[in-house]
């Protein structure tokens, strides 16, 4: 087992510590003192140069570690490969669409896929990708050419940083369609259970193309408060999310003073 250096967040706080990996555990020193073997992870996530690993059927233990790059990466590996989740081999292309357009040196990678609890991994060689299931924003099975051949893939959307991004994801067909069951079924939560009406529609679809609340404003003639109720109804199915709060404000007394002397010319 190999100890590389570390921190963990214990009682609170971040202390200093070893953490030693092996090829089916990892364990944490003192003050932890714990031996957590992969196949008992259920769920991983990553924050900058920490991870979040949740331990037990139902992720009853947390442990944040934070170290460098290389160390996670390694962690990262063993525990996507191994933790207790499902998992196939399969080629993946991460990101393949930001924004509606290719981007120009995506490949396939060789690799293995695992849905766990809050993410979909990708691990090959050279990459690890995660996509939050929180962050999904569609799965579908449609066909994509390969090598000159229109093949069976799964298409996720998801979005980094509010940007549409697009991943696939390419293995036989029957586990394909399994594995295409098993990602709706993971999302779920992210599902529409409701139809909006048209101008509720229309106002998403304006955000949805980078419209700021004065151009919708003018654009369908709604008032402040007009759009604020069906901004309500967005944030109520979970549609949206409130970015930050405009504020409307009306000049004091004090406030029309300043304005008015401003105004004054100098024979005044």
């Amino acid at each position: 087992m190999k100890t590389v250096p570390a921190k963990v967040e214990h009682d609170g706080r971040w202390v200093s510590t070893k953490v030693g990996i092996a090829e089916d555990r990892f364990r944490i020193e003192a003050p932890v003192d714990r031996e957590i073997p992969y196949r008992s992870v259920v769920d991983l996530e990553e924050k900058r140069n920490q991870i979040i690993v949740a331990v037990g059927g139902d992720g009853e233990a947390v442990y944040r570690i934070a170290s460098v790059e290389k160390v996670l990466t390694v962690l990262k590996k063993f525990i996507i490969t191994q933790a207790s989740a499902y998992r196939l081999n399969a080629f993946f292309m991460s990101p393949a669409i930001r924004g509606g357009v290719l981007i120009q040196d995506a490949t396939w990678e060789k690799g293995a896929i695992a849905v766990m609890k809050t993410g979909i991994w990708f691990v090959s060689q050279e990459k690890q990708v995660c996509i939050p299931l929180d962050e999904v924003a569609g799965i579908e099975l449609t066909s994509r050419e390969i090598q000159g051949k229109d093949l069976n893939v799964v298409k996720i959307d998801h979005l980094v940083e509010n940007e549409v991004v697009t991943s696939f994801v390419l293995c036989p067909l029957t586990t394909l369609q399994v594995l295409y069951n098993f990602l709706k079924e993971a999302t779920s939560d992210t599902e529409i259970k409701e139809d909006l009406d048209p101008l509720t529609g229309q106002v998403a679809m304006l955000v949805y193309s980078g419209m700021d609340s004065s151009a919708i404003e003018n654009m369908l003639k709604l008032s402040h408060k007009d759009l604020d109720a069906i901004y309500d109804k967005l944030l109520s199915t979970g549609m949206a999310e409130v970015l930050y709060v405009r504020k409307e404000v009306q000049l004091t007394p004090k406030g029309v003073r300043y304005i008015s002397e401003s105004l004054k010319t100098p024979m005044e």
